[in-house]
């Protein structure tokens, strides 16, 4: 979904819907076939496909920003630094960026694909907001999610206070900073652990198996069965 919704950025208006959306989905879908996109079986890969295609038809109909004029920030990976002194960069993609003509101003738009809704403490997208308006010179003037699996259009959302976007994103980048420099990764789940940890310890155990190399250099596995949260002995009330 995003890379259909990412060929389209950096095309002018009048080309973007020159080949049909649901083509481009179904060519790019052939890269991630099978394992290589987490499957483990066709009808496992079918149910996120058709879901996927759902989406298609929904932008397809109902373009929105999208038949817009956008911004395209030049390089493959928006960066800067955050912080000389604590030499940080902080660097990230953006899923769009329209342009808003009456203004000279962009407004960030977040395409989300799955069913939760973002959390209202988030750091998304006060990270894109500093992403933004430190790599182009255009203010930004509004922030959205657009949950396509779900909405006709961008819900917009309250924009973030730079001052303490900033401030916030800072101390958590020298807080992992230190982590990283000392070595001690202590998991906020505790024992139990989290979502984010339970995929590695499967790997670690074996349960895994390896798929190929991404883009990225990175080793890809699929996990032969779902990592599942251990359960406390214990409840405080």
């Amino acid at each position: 979904m995003h890379e259909v919704i990412e060929s389209l950025s950096i095309l002018p208006v009048k080309d973007r819907f020159s080949k049909l959306l649901m083509d481009r989905f179904d060519e790019l879908w052939e890269k991630v076939s099978g394992k290589r996109g987490g499957f483990y079986d066709s009808n496992n890969e079918e149910e996120y496909k058709k879901r996927g295609r759902e989406m298609i038809s929904r932008i397809t109909k109902n373009p929105g920003p999208i038949a817009h004029r956008a911004v395209k920030i030049q390089g493959d990976l928006p960066h800067y630094f955050l912080s000389e002194k604590d030499n940080i960069i902080l660097c990230g993609k953006i899923d769009w960026l329209e342009y808003l003509e009456d203004t000279d101003s962009v407004h960030i738009i977040d395409f989300k694909t799955g069913n939760n809704k973002e959390s209202s403490n988030s750091l998304q997208l006060p990270i894109y907001l500093l992403l933004v308006e430190n790599t182009q010179k255009r203010p930004v003037d509004k922030v959205s999610y657009w949950y396509l699996a779900k909405d006709e259009n961008p819900i917009e959302q309250i924009l973030p206070n730079r001052d303490q976007a900033y401030d916030t994103i800072l101390t958590v980048a020298k807080r992992i900073k230190t982590v990283r420099k000392l070595g001690k990764f202590k998991c906020p789940g505790g024992v139990n652990g989290c979502r984010y940890c339970l995929p590695y310890e499967s790997l670690l155990k074996g349960e895994g198996e390896f798929v190929f190399v991404d883009t990225y250099n990175t080793d890809t596995y699929i996990l032969t069965k779902q990592p599942v949260t251990k359960k406390s002995e214990s409840i405080i009330l």
